[in-house]
Order: C-alpha cells, then sequence, then structure tokens
C-alpha cells in the first residue's frame, strides 16, 4: 500500500510537470490532431511511422549503452578463456577470472628492445586497438610483412604461466593474414622459447571446413612439441602440403597444412615466421630464455 502511494504521488508530479511544458503541450496537441486524421490519411502514416522509428532509436540506444559493460565483461572472459586454452589450463566449471588470476600473469613487452615496460596499465592496455592508433604503432615496410598486417602495437601483451619464480610456459600474441580474413590468435612456448605447446585462433573468418580448421582441436594438437628456431636462429616451423613424415629429417619443425586451404595455410606460416623472427619477439624470446 505505501509503494502504491508512492508511485500515485510519483506520477502526479510528472503530469504537473507536462502540463506546465510548453513543448509537451504543442506536442500533445499535434498528436490528438494526428489520431483524429481518418487511417487512409498520409500524413497520419507518416507520422506514426516516424514516432515508431523514434521509439526504436531510443530502445536501440539505451540497450547498447546499458549492455556495454556486460558486453566488455564478456570479452575480457572470453580473452582469458582462451589464453587458459592454449596454457592448456582451462578446465570445465572452472571460475574463468579466478583461474586466470591464480595461473596467468600479464606483462608488456617493448617490441623493439624486449623489455618488460612497467609504465603502462597492463590490465587496461589493448594491443589490437595500439596497432591501429598512429601515437602507438609502428608502420611495417612492405618487403617485411610477411604476415600482411600492415602495421604493429609498439608494444606488445604476453602472458606467462609460472610456477612459483619459474616460468612454465610463455603465450605470445600472434596474427596475420590467411584468405579472407586477418587471423588472431595466441601461441604457447616451452620455458626453452623455441618448443611449441599448442595454438589457438580466436578470431578468424576462414572458410569452414577448409580454412576455418585452424580451428578445430585435432590439428591444433599437431602443433604440440614442434620446434621453432634451426640451428641459425632462422624460424623453421612451418605448415607443408599433406601430411608431414614424421621418419624425414625437419619433422620436428613441420605441421600438417590445411586440406583445400593452401592460402590459409601460408597465411599460419608467414604469421609464425613473422611474430617468432626478428621483426617480432625473437628478441624479447632470446632475453627471457636467458635471464636467471
Amino acid at each position: 500500500m505505501p509503494n502504491e502511494n508512492k508511485k500515485c504521488k510519483c506520477m502526479t508530479k510528472i503530469n504537473e510537470r507536462l502540463d506546465n511544458c510548453e513543448h509537451y503541450q504543442k506536442f500533445a496537441k499535434y498528436r490528438d490532431q494526428i489520431l483524429a486524421l481518418s487511417n487512409d490519411s498520409l500524413e497520419k502514416t507518416i507520422a506514426i511511422a516516424l514516432s515508431l522509428c523514434f521509439v526504436c532509436a531510443i530502445l536501440v540506444s539505451v540497450s547498447a549503452v546499458a549492455l556495454k559493460p556486460l558486453q566488455i565483461e564478456n570479452k575480457a572472459m572470453d580473452m582469458k578463456k582462451n589464453i587458459l586454452d592454449v596454457a592448456g589450463l582451462l578446465d570445465d566449471g572452472a571460475n574463468i577470472h579466478q583461474a586466470f588470476a591464480d595461473k596467468i600473469e600479464a606483462k608488456l613487452v617493448d617490441m623493439e628492445t624486449g623489455n618488460y615496460v612497467e609504465d603502462l596499465d597492463v590490465d587496461t592496455y589493448d594491443q589490437r586497438k595500439a596497432a591501429k592508433n598512429p601515437a602507438q604503432n609502428i608502420i611495417i615496410p612492405r618487403t617485411l610483412d610477411i604476415a600482411s598486417i600492415k602495421t604493429k602495437a609498439k608494444i606488445a601483451k604476453v602472458y606467462l604461466v609460472k610456477d612459483g619464480n619459474n616460468i612454465k610456459s610463455i603465450i605470445l600474441p600472434v596474427h596475420g593474414y590467411g584468405l579472407w580474413s586477418t587471423m588472431y590468435g595466441f601461441l604457447a612456448l616451452e620455458a626453452d622459447g623455441k618448443t611449441v605447446q599448442s595454438i589457438n585462433f580466436y578470431d578468424q573468418a576462414e572458410t569452414p571446413g577448409l580454412g576455418g580448421e585452424v580451428v578445430n582441436p585435432n590439428w591444433r594438437a599437431l602443433w604440440a612439441g614442434k620446434q621453432v628456431y634451426a640451428e641459425s636462429g632462422e624460424v623453421e616451423l612451418k605448415l607443408i602440403k599433406g601430411v608431414v613424415d614424421t621418419n624425414k629429417a625437419g619433422a620436428e619443425f613441420q605441421v600438417d597444412g590445411l586440406a583445400g586451404a593452401t592460402l590459409t595455410s601460408t597465411g599460419v606460416s608467414n604469421l609464425i615466421k613473422y611474430w617468432l623472427g626478428s621483426e617480432g619477439f625473437a628478441t624479447y624470446l632470446a632475453k627471457i630464455t636467458t635471464a636467471d
């Protein structure tokens, strides 16, 4: 009963204010004129259509604003889920945020020096946005842009899986162009910085059943234990046509190509070569794997 009285008082106040509002009175007068017109009237049809569009636009705008925090939260959770997945730490039913906080340490890396950056907030830094910002990116010369990405962020966000003070694995963000899209993913390396644990592409638009097989768990499993660098220090890891013959020399640097998806396979090989090479994380990996 008290709540109903409150509602009545509120509605009374609103009605009083509307009655004293000049603009509302003009609107009410026009509304009554429109409603009084015949249903066949062109003016009435247009007025009602515009009113519906206006109301729908308000509802969409309000929904977008109201749901934005939830969208941001879901995006952050999905990213953490993918990082835990590539690290082999994703457990069904686990609290994603808690598992990430317990097992993963995010760090920012200067791509030129390979040193950690401490004066930026690692939690809010967005590498993908930075790669599009002229103040935060580097334009890649065409002769070096084998991944076809045009620009890269000056600072990258990497992830470490630790056991106490010891690094168990290093997770690197990688991306490059395939056949239809830029493929974004994570590559997990062992603590030696040269042995692959896993790979995971979380954002791609390649052909389903062909290039889209980059997300197939069976194909992803083929990467485990593969070696990145030859004795010369050059990136040797790549996809080949067909199936890898494990009895042949060099098999440790090869992964089965994606059947019927030559350009996507080439794109994956190119992005691996770029991001693990001197233009990518090679300097950082050399530092972190030789540090005590």
